[in-house]
């Protein structure tokens, strides 16, 4: 086949239509990259085989797939197995995908363990996570293990207990209704789902000095009797003071303070 003519696509200028004729005058061969093209040196008049057109559109499937996955990572850096993703969910072949992450890698812009740190620390900023939780995110990125525990150690252990501290912190401001030891009980389990261990739960916990005085556990304790008291006022006598003793215990409370806050409030029910 001889080629007949080679024009920019009008919709994209780095893109360029190649016709072709085969003996039956001129018709569309095929599309072709701009860089592909250049690198080709074909022009009007160059004949070609059936094979170096197969050639030449594995060479456009590629120079496609790499300025894709470029403009891909012009938004923020990600990991080779988010490249293969996009480049497969936008139908290129699996074999093109690879080969695209290839010469990647070869210009340094695509490197799992440098994403890995990078999202670390990023994560660790906006969302105070813990390790656990960072190497789940991380896995659903395609990184692999060993990747992800060698990027791991940039976080320390005294970082981790720093940043559960502003958690613990943060989270007994907003707690104030509970008593000291449902207090300890909901952060514990709100650092663990953050993916701490409780080794880093623990020693945040006493770092954030979390222990109420008596006049703080009290104050707690009459939030709570006056909610559970609006739901057992129906009951009286015993039933209604073992009712209030289990919901108040449930909560957390010393039952010397349980059995004081019932003297002294023995009025809001008839006993």
């Amino acid at each position: 086949m001889k080629i007949t003519k080679i024009t920019v696509q009008k919709k994209n200028k780095s893109r360029f239509n190649v016709f072709i004729d085969r003996g039956n005058g001129e018709e569309f061969g095929f599309g072709i990259d701009e860089e592909v093209y250049i690198q080709s040196k074909i022009r009007k008049g160059t004949e070609l085989t059936e094979k170096e057109v197969k050639s030449l559109q594995l060479q456009d499937q590629f120079q496609k797939g790499l300025n894709m996955a470029m403009n891909y990572l012009s938004y923020r850096m990600r990991s080779m197995d988010e490249i293969r993703q996009y480049l497969i969910k936008k139908e290129f072949e699996p074999h093109t995908a690879e080969s695209v992450i290839e010469r990647i890698k070869e210009l340094g812009y695509l490197d799992d363990m440098e994403f890995s740190k990078m999202f670390i620390r990023s994560k660790v900023m906006t969302t105070k996570k813990g390790p656990k939780a960072l190497k789940q995110d991380l896995k659903q990125k395609g990184v692999d293990d060993l990747t992800i525990e060698n990027a791991l150690t940039i976080y320390t252990e005294e970082e981790q207990v720093d940043e559960a501290t502003k958690l613990v912190e943060k989270k007994a401001k907003q707690s104030k209704k509970l008593s000291e030891h449902a207090l300890k009980q909901k952060i514990g389990q709100v650092l663990q789902q953050k993916g701490y261990a409780w080794s880093i739960i623990e020693q945040a916990i006493d770092k954030a000095s979390l222990s109420k005085d008596e006049d703080e556990e009290r104050e707690a304790l009459n939030l709570q009797a006056e909610k559970a008291n609006r739901k057992y006022k129906q009951y009286s006598g015993w039933e209604y003071k073992q009712k209030m003793k289990q919901f108040l215990y449930r909560k957390g409370f010393p039952v010397n303070l349980i059995d004081e806050w019932l003297d002294e409030n023995q009025d809001l029910n008839d006993q």
